[in-house]
């Protein structure tokens, strides 16, 4: 028997569809998915859309010595998510201004939201201290952003 494909995320649009599955690691004693996790669905989509777009963060960190720290998460929890779900991460890189991100997500269980996210991403070195993101990165963001800052 062979080992099932890794799931890997896809885009639509400007989006990024991750699937995930919950685990029981997921969840709390009652089969509800513990609320922290969620931010952990969000970190997935966001990588998993940096990662195919553009640069993932080992790159960011080897060629760049940069890192990317959250400065703000906003969450609405709509309904629960259960043990051995299926839902879609969905990501969408808003904005880049100086050296932050502004990102859009939100997870859908059948098509139903269940959790949306705006988050806010520093670009920082790895002194702690905040950097514009590199050129590259700034450029392959450009065709998923829904604004930019006007340059």
């Amino acid at each position: 028997m062979s080992a099932p494909t890794p799931t890997a995320g896809v885009f639509a649009g400007r989006e990024h569809l991750l699937p995930v599955r919950v685990y029981y690691e997921d969840t709390d004693f009652t089969g509800v998915v513990y609320h922290a996790n969620y931010l952990r669905f969000f970190e997935r989509g966001r990588s998993d859309f940096l990662r195919l777009a553009s640069t993932g963060h080992a790159e960011l960190q080897d060629d760049h010595q940069l890192a990317f720290v959250a400065t703000r998460i906003e969450i609405d929890f709509v309904k629960a998510a259960r043990i051995d779900d299926e839902l879609v991460v969905r990501t969408a890189y808003d904005r880049v201004k100086g050296p932050r991100l502004f990102i859009s997500q939100s997870i859908e269980r059948g098509g139903e939201t269940i959790c949306r996210a705006r988050v806010e991403i520093a670009v920082v070195g790895l002194d702690g201290r905040a950097r514009r993101p590199p050129r590259g990165l700034a450029e392959s963001l450009r065709p998923w952003l829904a604004e930019t800052d006007g340059k």
